[in-house]
């Protein structure tokens, strides 16, 4: 059976929300989309709110998935012990609330979801993720393994797609809000991107109002994030996939404006 995987890119701010609310069901509709899994990081611009998780939740996703701004929001704490299905970097010590990796009953079979955060240039107190990524892969008895790394660098990115080709059955990189052009199916079967993108303003800076952010760059004194306004976007990628085996048997990047 070939079922098709929707994974979507951070979601900025209120534009990246209210985007998803209006579009993400008729694109999985549209699309034949059987799993979602949204990375909901910057639903705040900054972090993320239990109420705009729900929000998330109710435009269509199954899992949100979060990364290196999943303590901003001290409400968040409680929100991911009771929340099944919201996952936290699952390298950050053992006794942070909450879990990164967990499995989903669907009508086409379980579905292992794990959340990975990277350490290059994030300052992150985690472990590192790649041995872990590697030991989970021993355990893991679902045939579907999907992994969302959320990191800086590209090359930690796609080493890790590369460690877990074979084994895990998409791998895709978030938090850089800018997708890339090598979404694929690895020499193994694992499909892989290095960055989903983003869903938000269109004319933004990683969907902050661009002064802001020309105002940090020339100096100016820190201050909070805004949301860009104007137009916005949905990106992410389709992977296909075959539940007999595991493997991913293609891989789209997907923009929709």
């Amino acid at each position: 059976m070939k079922i098709n995987i929707l994974a979507v890119g951070d979601v900025c701010g209120v534009p990246g929300l209210q985007f998803l609310e209006s579009n993400l069901k008729q694109f999985q509709q549209s699309n034949e989309i059987a799993f979602t899994v949204v990375n909901g990081e910057n639903a705040n611009v900054v972090g993320v709110t239990p109420k705009q998780a729900q929000q998330i939740f109710r435009a269509g996703a199954d899992v949100i998935t979060l990364g290196n701004h999943t303590w901003v929001r001290t409400e968040m704490q409680d929100y991911l012990t009771v929340e099944p299905r919201i996952l936290r970097p699952v390298n950050y010590a053992p006794q942070c609330p909450g879990r990164g990796i967990s499995v989903f009953r669907t009508a086409f079979g379980d579905v292992c979801v794990m959340n990975l955060l990277g350490r290059f240039t994030l300052d992150s107190n985690t472990d590192n993720p790649f041995p872990i990524a590697d030991g989970y892969m021993s355990e893991i008895r679902e045939k579907i393994i999907l992994v969302d790394f959320h990191a800086e660098g590209s090359s930690e990115k796609r080493a890790m797609g590369y460690l877990l080709d074979g084994r895990a059955t998409a791998v895709w990189g978030t938090h850089t809000h800018v997708q890339t052009s090598d979404a694929c199916v690895l020499p193994k079967g694992t499909g892989y991107i290095t960055d989903l993108g983003m869903t938000g303003p269109v004319h933004s800076v990683l969907g902050v109002d661009p002064q802001q952010s020309i105002g940090k760059f020339m100096g100016n004194p820190p201050m909070r994030y805004d949301s860009a306004k104007g137009p916005a976007k949905m990106e992410g990628c389709i992977f296909t996939v075959d539940t007999e085996s595991g493997k991913c048997l293609n891989a789209e990047s997907v923009r929709l404006l």
